[in-house]
């Protein structure tokens, strides 16, 4: 059995590896799935009573007292977490996890009504409005997360108990939405990306038509207006006409997977095809340099083309791992490498800058810049332990748990390299790396045999070498070799780390006129803590002509092993008094020496000011 989140049919162009076909021996990937083992999966576990999870489920089920605490989809968190110990025990076994499962299952079972319905918030809150409000309900969201948690669990060889919960709310759904007449739809998508994987698994086809049904149906107004209209649920038009991601972003994205997922499956080409279109939309006009997604705190959602704020941006964590997932199935159907491409910078920057440096914090908003009179509220500001509505950590913890299956794939030619991380994989090759603080990977073939390894050169790299020869990737951004490789043959790749200056589009209004700093797949920003004294993040310019020096640090306090750039700035002093408008610059200003780090590491000692946009001098 497959051990990965995602296990297509024939269709797909590549196939994934499983999590325990890669060994990750080092670099940031290996640093956050032990600080995931070690702290962020025993606190999402703790949570799970405290938040009320596990208490509401053995209320709908008739043991325990008080009232339903936290919100109607707070099943989902519940889920997750499953989810997440069920990958993190293909990765790394313990005990604990199965016992967890196994605990889980008895409360769910118990919980669950005899024709098969599991929703503790409509079972204790309203159980009279059962798929009466599936605008804003999450019932059908909710059973995803349980159908992934139920996929995991039996692919990891844990929770049989849950496997068998998930069936019967599975054959529920399908009696009720497929072959009951109803033609409801959730409106916050996830559950069809969810039916397909459980049909991959158990092979009941009625799974999959749900899923078709699902997806054909919306944006026919079959959705009710929760208030927040139509784009928001994506209900504005057919999933094949709409040509823009628009609305609540992580339901757009989750929907995308879906979309994708039934491809993969029916060979429906005009999903394909609107899919991608929305795609190539969405990384052209609604994409945020690092990768994060939903420009609104307003619904949480997409904004215009080109409304890409960042001291606003919204860039749920949540929508970061949908990315993900999207892009994830995208490259399975496609083999194209500009999809492993935003994996990799949605990895590197929105998604690691949701985790604190030790595992015990998380961002469930992902701004590019902060102020230093930022005034706080329960999502916006520094990471926090948890949330009222904690979506975000337990997702987090799903998405490390499995970061191994989204390094490589196979195929009828051989072995393609995605992601850059030290260790096995799939046992063909060993690799050797520092990435994404050094360029240079070294490959080492494990496995002898005719087969061709596929390297992605990202879209950054402007000068690549293979063995020290000058390499040019393929149109799908992948460089090949094939031969008969011995045991022991080696390849080098490397890779240009020259730091960069990254200019926005013309149309992107809120950083007209200013430079992001890159190095490889990371984002950079200034933070307030790396700067001179008396020197405000707020007033630094940058001179486009400077030289960038890029300065290795073994282990920088709250943050651990980095990569810092200086670069030669000016600090812009303008005074203060009256509306701050003049007919002519007042403006005076200082050299001075201004240090960035990555974004992915920022929030993790003084909590001041950051800006990833800087003005140019």
């Amino acid at each position: 059995m497959q051990q990965s989140p995602v296990d297509p049919s024939g269709r797909a162009v590549w196939r994934p590896v499983g999590i325990r076909d890669v060994d990750i021996t080092g670099g940031p990937f290996a640093r956050w799935q032990r600080i995931n083992h070690e702290a962020s999966i025993p606190l999402g576990l703790e949570q799970m009573e405290s938040s009320g999870a596990l208490p509401n489920l053995r209320r709908a089920g008739g043991e325990g007292e008080g009232p339903f605490q936290g919100y109607r989809f707070q099943d989902s968190d519940l889920y997750k977490q499953l989810e997440a110990i069920a990958w993190e025990h293909v990765r790394a076994p313990e005990s604990g996890y199965a016992r967890f499962a196994d605990e889980a299952a008895a409360v769910l079972s118990k919980a669950q009504r005899a024709d098969g319905y599991l929703n503790s918030h409509y079972q204790v809150v309203k159980p009279d409005k059962i798929y009466a409000e599936l605008e804003y309900s999450h019932e059908m969201y909710c059973a995803g997360h349980l159908f992934q948690a139920a996929v995991a669990a039996a692919r990891a060889g844990i929770g049989q108990g849950v496997v068998e919960v998930a069936r019967r709310l599975a054959d529920h759904l399908v009696e009720v939405f497929l072959t009951g007449g109803n033609d409801g739809i959730d409106g916050h998508a996830e559950v069809e990306t969810a039916l397909v994987e459980l049909y991959r698994l158990t092979g009941e086809r009625s799974y999959l038509d749900l899923a078709v049904k699902l997806i054909d149906n919306r944006g026919k107004g079959l959705i009710k207006d929760s208030g927040m209209g139509m784009l928001y649920a994506q209900d504005h038009l057919p999933v094949r006409e709409a040509d823009t991601a628009v609305g609540h972003a992580v339901r757009q994205l989750y929907l995308e997977a879906g979309v994708v997922d039934v491809y993969l499956e029916t060979g429906d080409e005009s999903l394909l095809e609107c899919s991608l279109r929305r795609w190539e939309d969405m990384v052209a006009t609604k994409t945020y340099i690092t990768g994060g997604l939903g420009s609104r705190h307003d619904g949480e959602a997409f904004g215009e083309r080109y409304e890409l704020p960042p001291d606003r941006a919204y860039s749920e964590s949540c929508a970061a791992i949908a990315s993900v997932h999207w892009n994830w199935r995208l490259l399975l159907a496609t083999g194209h490498g500009r999809h492993a491409d935003l994996i990799e910078r949605t990895l590197y920057n929105a998604f690691a800058a949701s985790t604190s440096a030790d595992g015990l914090r998380f961002f469930y908003v992902n701004p590019l810049q902060r102020r230093d009179d930022l005034v706080e509220d329960a999502y916006l500001g520094r990471r926090r332990e948890w949330f009222a509505c904690a979506c975000c950590p337990p997702n987090i913890m799903r998405l490390v748990a499995s970061l191994g299956s989204y390094v490589a794939t196979t195929g009828d030619s051989g072995l393609q390299l995605h992601q850059y991380v030290p260790g096995t994989v799939a046992g063909k090759v060993r690799v050797e790396t520092e990435y994404p603080w050094d360029g240079l990977v070294r490959v080492t073939v494990e496995e002898a045999g005719e087969w061709e390894l596929a390297l992605r050169i990202p879209a950054w790299s402007e000068t690549t070498y293979v063995d020290d020869r000058p390499a040019r990737a393929a149109h799908d951004g992948y460089f090949r070799i094939r031969r008969d490789w011995q045991r022991g043959d080696t390849v080098e790749l490397r890779l240009d780390m020259t730091p960069r200056l990254s200019y926005p589009h013309h149309a992107i209004d809120a950083v007209r006129g200013c430079v992001a700093l890159e190095r490889g797949p990371l984002v950079y920003c200034f933070e307030q803590a790396d700067q001179p004294e008396g020197v405000d993040v707020a007033e630094l310019a940058l001179d486009p002509q400077a030289p960038l020096r890029v300065k290795p640090v073994a282990d920088l306090g709250g943050v651990g092993r980095t990569v810092l750039i200086e670069t030669d700035a000016v600090a812009v002093h303008q005074p203060r008094g009256g509306l701050p408008y003049t007919t002519k610059p007042l403006a005076t200003s200082t050299g001075v020496t201004a240090t960035a780090v990555p974004y992915f590491q920022w929030d993790n000692r003084d909590g001041g000011a950051m800006r990833v946009w800087i003005p140019l001098a």
